[in-house]
């Protein structure tokens, strides 16, 4: 118990609880807005060229959902920040370290086991969301309140689903005991694929299809429109391998994709 009291004593003054937990919020919260406004901003614009990209026939209320997007971020941050000082004696003693730094190929492989485990995770808890009427009625249907989304809204949720997600994030690299400097590079990945699946927009240039096993905002986007399936975070294979739970309409929108269709013939 002593050692329990000393360490709540000791927090704000304990370099590493800023460098590890409060940093990496931090990261996680800038990086996030740096993905998420440039392309909400464009979503707001929508210039001539970019309109026959968006995958949605409807336009995207972009002024009606930005402020309350803003104030769900903000909010669900500052929610975290106190489970990070109730959670702190537990969190000081994982294995993340700020140690010597692996070689680049050693990184690569914590990345990728990071991303094919978050997602797993993610899926599993998305369908419970789904599943369990207590969930969906009071803390999952605050993020779908949003039918056709921007990139801002990807955190646009209740701060219990932002919690949890935001668990789900660090539970490979204390799995791992992973650098610090690894934890963020995930976490600013993470950040990227939470903004632009809500972009929007399915537009051939899109950096995150370097990612070959992730299909874009196509994905996550149907999970919108049709509220059920697509559960996985954007790798949209573990619906395939966890229970047949594509989105149809996302099915029939890649095999036209296939036959050389563009979004705006797709979505007429």
């Amino acid at each position: 118990m002593d050692t329990l009291i000393n360490d709540y004593l000791s927090l704000w003054n304990d370099p590493w609880f800023w460098q590890f937990p409060a940093a990496t919020l931090g990261i996680s919260f800038v990086a996030f807005m740096l993905f998420a406004l440039p392309w909400t901003y464009l979503a707001y614009k929508e210039p001539s060229w970019l309109s026959p990209y968006r995958i949605q026939k409807q336009p995207i209320n972009v002024a009606g959902t930005f402020w309350p997007s803003i104030y769900h971020s903000v909010k669900n941050t500052l929610v975290v920040f106190i489970f990070l000082i109730l959670l702190w004696p537990l969190i000081k003693r994982t294995g993340i370290h700020i140690g010597e730094l692996p070689s680049i190929w050693i990184i690569a492989i914590q990345i990728v086991f990071f991303i094919l485990l978050d997602d797993f995770l993610y899926y599993w808890m998305h369908r419970l969301f789904h599943q369990n009427k207590w969930l969906m009625c009071h803390v999952h249907s605050v993020h779908h309140r949003i039918k056709n989304t921007c990139a801002i809204n990807g955190n646009y949720m209740h701060w219990f689903e932002f919690a949890c997600t935001s668990g789900l994030i660090l539970v490979g690299p204390i799995l791992l005991s992973s650098h610090l400097y690894v934890v963020w590079i995930w976490v600013i990945i993470r950040q990227f694929e939470a903004a632009d699946g809500h972009m929007g927009y399915d537009v051939p240039w899109n950096p995150a299809r370097l990612f070959l096993i992730y299909h874009g905002p196509v994905y996550h986007d149907f999970h919108h429109a049709k509220f059920k399936g697509n559960y996985a975070g954007f790798l949209s294979y573990l619906d395939a391998l966890l229970g047949k739970t594509h989105v149809k309409a996302y099915l029939d929108y890649k095999s036209k994709k296939k036959q050389g269709l563009t979004p705006e013939e797709i979505r007429q």
